[in-house]
């Protein structure tokens, strides 16, 4: 390639807003193979997942491995960098202190951890009297259909941390946001667990893709159109 085609140097010489998305992951696979190049292996592996940087997110280090040229090192740069992705995302939603009022703020916050997931994960958010977040932690990851939801775990980890309220979160890898039966009747048996507390169950939200249940709204909503 021609010196101001190569990625590398269109970088430094007219910034990385210049680079188009495979550009930019050559960067990041840094070498080519024997027959290609870093811009071939790049688009290859964007090939691959549909040109979709949403769905090479979700990809596995062996998924990746099947593109001829990316090897173990190449398919661990990759997966780093997607992870990087995804926490700067968590880390700048989560970063604003403000009281929780709808379920939108919460889907802002936790759709960077679901993104590109094939399995489902069962999360917990803590809050105080206020509905400022204390902190959130994960309580399951399971199959593709269901994880398993301890109620006396939630309840314990909630007194020991003093919240008031309390908003649980899953995703539905099948991109279908409307609970199933398990959902209502694991919703309807912590709510009751944490009243017998004094502790609010505030919402119970369902991620899909860029769509979402809250409990609390009995209805699917799609926030941002533009995802």
């Amino acid at each position: 390639m021609k010196p101001d085609e190569r990625p590398r140097e269109k970088l430094l010489g007219k910034g990385v807003k210049s680079l188009d998305d495979c550009e930019l992951l050559a960067i990041v696979l840094r070498t080519g193979s024997e027959q290609r190049n870093a811009i071939d292996l790049a688009r290859d592996l964007l090939a691959s997942a549909g040109n979709s940087l949403s769905a090479l997110s979700g990809f596995s280090m062996e998924m990746m491995r099947k593109i001829k040229g990316i090897g173990p090192d190449k398919a661990v740069t990759v997966a780093a960098a997607m992870e990087l992705g995804k926490r700067f995302v968590y880390e700048r939603n989560t970063a604003r202190r403000e009281s929780i009022v709808n379920a939108v703020q919460i889907y802002d916050i936790m759709f960077p951890v679901f993104k590109g997931l094939s399995h489902e994960e069962c999360w917990v958010i803590f809050l105080n009297r206020a509905n400022y977040i204390i902190c959130k932690e994960m309580l399951s990851a399971g199959g593709m259909t269901a994880t398993v939801l301890d109620i006396k775990i939630i309840i314990r980890k909630a007194l020991e941390k003093k919240a008031q309220g309390i908003i649980l979160v899953h995703n539905h890898p099948s991109g279908n946001p409307v609970p199933g039966t398990n959902d209502i009747t694991q919703t309807r048996n912590l709510k009751k667990a944490a009243e017998t507390f004094e502790i609010s169950l505030l919402d119970h939200i369902i991620i899909a893709g860029d769509r979402y249940y809250s409990f609390a709204d009995e209805e699917v909503r799609t926030p941002h159109p533009d995802r």
